[in-house]
């Protein structure tokens, strides 16, 4: 066929050549017409239309004193998206740090659907009735139980569970008696009442929980107020470096074979295995093994070691996409599916929402041990019926 267009054009050509036509004087030149006026397209407040993919916008602080961890978060959602391969759902990022009301308002006029964060329990009592009345559901990074519910979820972990999980493992290892040391403070208070609730469920006995408002010598003197009371083992309601200060008082006062007891706090010790003081420690957490590979990636495309709870961020993002397969784009967020009683799975093992708003999380007890942590009772792979 190509043969025959060529030989046709050619046939064509030798015709025209025998034609000689006469010289009548340069063309005219073509006629022109005045341009058109155009009428420029309004410009549109927010960020441009995407008719095909879901809105969610992340509102975390980027500037300030938790810039870092707010960056660290954004970064955490990004390499979540890339991971799933995920082209349905558009994460945009607000910073709270310039007002988080303001923040979430401004996520739901350029149609959010649903709010990731934010991460400080005061903005998420700012921003949840915003967006309560919009029909936004919003899951933060909080761990303050006193903000969940009507609409907003907490992602955060909740130290209540934590305590309750090493407190049942102590007690089936043989350990009856208790005792507690609480920092002044919210945490310290929820943490005192969690102490002493698990305690009581698992059939054990508390003969001691003592306060301390972090000065200069106030461990001392607390732990100095527990001498001559029996304990097996003591619940310290602190992070790994205040917790280590307080052992060597211990150890001198009657404490000397007594089992340290940690919260969640302690994960977030990088170090915490290379404690001395903290050897044979038991704390309950969520698990580090799938966490461990996502921090040698994050590394790789940050070039930075990332925030512990980043993986919040990224769990977030797993979640959505999740349940985006049943998410019809324009739609509403459908809420309900949070509360589903399977659960989810994330960096941070199973978990799901609770009627009022809290993750539940499957932990695991570990133990430091030889200058690094050992699990000493796995995670439930899920939660039964």
């Amino acid at each position: 066929m190509w043969r025959t267009i060529v030989l046709g054009l050619a046939a064509l050509a030798s015709a025209c050549s025998t034609i000689v036509p006469r010289d009548t004087g340069p063309p005219p030149p073509p006629p022109t017409e005045a341009p058109r006026p155009v009428t420029p397209r309004p410009m549109q407040p927010g960020i441009p239309e995407d008719n095909e993919r879901h809105r969610v916008a992340l509102l975390v602080p980027l500037t300030g004193a938790n810039g870092a961890v707010g960056r660290s978060l954004a970064n955490a959602t990004q390499l979540a998206l890339l991971d799933t391969r995920n082209e349905q759902i558009r994460v945009t990022t607000y910073d709270t740090a310039l007002g988080a009301p303001a923040a979430a308002q401004r996520a739901i006029a350029d149609g959010a659907r649903l709010i990731l964060g934010p991460l400080l329990a005061d903005d998420v009592r700012s921003v949840a009735p915003i967006a309560r009345r919009a029909g936004v559901p919003v899951l933060s990074f909080s761990n303050d139980a006193g903000v969940a519910g009507n609409g907003a979820y907490l992602m955060g972990y909740a130290p209540a569970q934590s305590i309750e999980r090493v407190v049942d493992y102590a007690k089936r290892s043989g350990i009856s008696q208790f005792a507690g040391l609480m920092p002044s403070g919210l945490y310290g208070e929820r943490a005192s009442t969690a102490f002493l609730r698990a305690v009581e469920r698992s059939g054990g006995s508390v003969t001691s929980v003592q306060t301390y408002d972090r000065s200069a010598g106030s461990i001392t003197a607390a732990v100095g107020r527990m001498r001559g009371t029996p304990y097996q083992a003591i619940l310290i309601a602190d992070s790994a470096g205040t917790a280590s200060l307080a052992v060597p008082a211990l150890r001198r006062s009657g404490g000397a074979g007594a089992r340290v007891l940690g919260t969640e706090l302690w994960n977030a010790d990088a170090a915490i295995g290379r404690n001395a003081a903290l050897q044979g420690a038991w704390f309950a957490s969520v698990s580090d093994s799938l966490y461990r590979q996502y921090a040698t990636k994050y590394r790789a495309r940050f070039g930075a070691a990332p925030y512990r709870l980043s993986s919040l961020g990224y769990d977030a993002v797993l979640l959505t996409v999740r349940i985006a397969r049943d998410w019809r784009v324009g739609d509403n967020f459908p809420e309900r599916r949070l509360t589903d009683s399977d659960g989810f799975a994330g960096l941070d093992g199973a978990f799901r929402f609770t009627r009022d708003g809290i993750a539940e999380r499957a932990l695991e007890v570990q133990e430091i041990k030889g200058g690094t942590t050992t699990t000493v009772s796995p995670a439930p792979q899920g939660f039964g019926r």
